[in-house]
């Protein structure tokens, strides 16, 4: 990438440091900079096009330029621009929010806790967890267990949650009270002659077999999200949650449902739980939840987590923990006019009646030979890659693509050599296609090119 010595992009390179990025490569490189959002679409400071496939990360559920959205933090910003919710303190947009989100739990809720992203939810979570075990008489329940490809968040604790091997190498992870048992994706994890049911009802056996190996007495939590999302977007097999969750209350194990993807329509429902009738005990919220406009995310406890957690603050005198950002009002705000977008404009429906052809097409790319596997629900979707040729360096042929996507006028992520389609929820039928196109035409060039 050609840069003026005084660009934004050199700029970028001489003095930030990049999430999930190859630091050297990225000083060789530098970055897209986007300059300014509208509906499914972003612009970089060239004046280039591109479609937002990713719903920048997974999250911009009403798409970009909002003026609603923009309104509501400008109208709140006049009026209480910030404050917290330690002590006994507290303001009226967390209030409404935490009573909105406990009216749209799937499953009954009892307590909204207000943190800023998906990561420190999650972290939270297991900080409550370890808190409950102790307030039970419990001190030994202080395992915890994810699947590998989950992906949960990067702090130490999240990040020990999520089963991905760069997200653990070199930082020291996992931590050790963080177990992982079987990834639900079929194709790679299937055994030869297992049907799609006798492997689901195998990922059952195999996180029982954990639990009692490990001790019953000693598992706290299983996380999950419904469908994984940056482990390659894994829809889990038929039977697979029927299979889980009695195993979960047969030991008394608490269920963590993390909806920071698939929350707030992504997969048909306004959450995954309700798309696979899960009954978590806890669920994180975040990304769609302000549609990324504002830092913010949620988590839901129900009252077997929160009564002793509100005995236990009441004997030491305080819950220790907080974030200076916990429901800060402007994030509150917007998301609160976010959740109204979403229900006044049944971007739930219309995510049911424009799946089909967002899966359809989907589907129509594996007629490129570099396909050897597509999978989704709802408006989110994966297109495996595979090549002899890059048998040996998992990635390289997903970057490739990703290269020739942007090239095209499309953003997407690869996930190793999974290129993942997750699109603002208020796509059109017309504009699905166009996506597609883009991806179908820049795979038929990476496959000539080998």
């Amino acid at each position: 990438m050609a840069q003026l010595p005084n660009s934004l992009e050199a700029r970028d390179v001489a003095f930030q440091l990049h999430s999930y990025a190859d630091a050297r490569k990225q000083e060789q490189t530098g970055s897209l900079v986007i300059d300014k959002g509208e509906g499914i679409y972003v612009e970089d400071v060239s004046g280039k096009r591109y479609i937002e496939g990713m719903a920048g990360l997974w999250s911009v559920a009403v798409g970009f330029g909002e003026k609603r959205l923009v309104e509501a933090a400008a109208r709140q910003m006049e009026k209480l621009p910030y404050y917290h919710t330690f002590t006994f303190k507290t303001h009226g947009p967390s209030i409404e929010l935490a009573e909105k989100l406990i009216e749209m739990a799937p499953v009954p809720m009892s307590k909204v806790y207000f943190t800023n992203s998906g990561s420190e939810a999650n972290d939270t979570a297991i900080k409550l967890i370890w808190y409950r075990s102790n307030a039970l008489g419990q001190p030994e329940r202080k395992k915890i267990i994810s699947r590998m490809r989950g992906y949960h968040g990067v702090t130490v604790a999240s990040a020990s949650l999520t089963g991905l091997p760069n997200n653990h190498k070199s930082f020291d992870l996992p931590l050790p009270q963080i177990l992982h048992t079987t990834s639900p994706h079929y194709r790679t994890m299937k055994k030869d002659g297992e049907s799609e049911a006798e492997f689901a009802r195998r990922c059952a056996r195999d996180l029982e077999d954990l639990i009692l190996a490990e001790g019953p007495e000693t598992i706290a939590a299983f996380f999950a999200e419904p469908v994984m999302g940056a482990g390659g977007v894994v829809v889990p097999p038929d039977g697979y949650w029927q299979a889980v969750q009695p195993v979960l209350k047969k030991y008394g194990i608490l269920f963590v449902a993390d909806e920071v993807i698939c929350g707030f329509g992504r997969t048909g429902n306004m959450f995954g739980t309700e798309t696979y009738n899960l009954q978590p005990d806890m669920m994180t919220l975040s990304k769609a939840l302000s549609s990324s406009y504002q830092p913010i995310s949620a988590l839901l406890i129900n009252d077997t987590v929160y009564e002793p957690i509100a005995d236990e603050s009441h004997r030491i005198g305080v819950l220790g923990h907080g974030y200076t950002g916990s429901g800060h009002p402007v994030a509150a705000a917007v998301a609160l006019e976010n959740l109204k977008i979403i229900e006044e404009r049944d971007l739930v429906g219309h995510v049911r009646e424009i799946a089909p052809t967002f899966q359809k097409r989907l589907a129509g790319l594996a007629d490129n030979p570099l396909v050897v596997e597509t999978r989704g629900i709802g408006l989110i979707g994966a297109a495996e890659l595979h090549h002899p040729a890059h048998s040996d360096t998992p990635g390289s042929l997903g970057a490739a693509a990703n290269a020739a996507f942007q090239e095209n006028g499309l953003i997407s992520r690869a996930m190793l050599d999974a290129m993942a389609f997750c699109p603002p929820l208020i796509i059109t039928d017309g504009q699905v296609n166009d996506l597609f196109d883009i991806a179908e035409e820049s795979l038929k060039k990476v496959a000539a090119s080998l």
